[in-house]
């Protein structure tokens, strides 16, 4: 695993954004000059509301070594497209990263998708806590009964 494909994974887990979120982060959304933020707010595509995520020390530190490789400034994509047609990959591509991933930890890629990334630490949190509130705005859900199904089907 590449150190794109390493930062990829680990803010996906960390963020939960739905896929086309994940791939349009810019620097600027989760760097404050040269200092990588702990917590970073996003305005979501689908609800057009923002939704906050912590970031750990792990993918702040692989976010660093990003910035600091492909030396990106803070209007660029985290993630750039090596084709023109794009600033920054497609939920194609990182679908077919994930797909990669799976297959190299033995997994089944068929079994899974971009969005049982976004709800593998949710899961985990509510496994714990039981409290549906906190993964509705973890999730960024505009109502609890869209939690609700999702505990139904997550």
């Amino acid at each position: 695993m590449g150190v794109l494909d390493y930062f990829l994974f680990n803010l996906a887990l960390d963020s939960k954004l739905r896929s086309y979120d994940l791939v349009k982060l810019k620097v600027s959304d989760v760097a404050h000059g040269t200092r990588i933020a702990k917590r970073s707010t996003i305005m979501q595509m689908k609800t057009k509301k923002p939704v906050q995520f912590e970031i750990t020390k792990q993918t702040r530190d692989s976010i660093l070594d990003l910035i600091k490789s492909q030396n990106l400034s803070n209007i660029d994509y985290l993630f750039k497209s090596r084709f023109h047609q794009s600033d920054h990959i497609t939920t194609r591509q990182y679908a077919r990263l994930l797909k990669k991933w799976l297959i190299e930890i033995g997994l089944d890629p068929y079994e899974y998708a971009t969005h049982s990334i976004r709800r593998t630490k949710v899961s985990m949190i509510y496994q714990k806590t039981k409290n549906i509130r906190a993964i509705q705005l973890l999730l960024g859900h505009s109502n609890l009964e869209s939690t609700v199904s999702w505990r139904r089907t997550g």
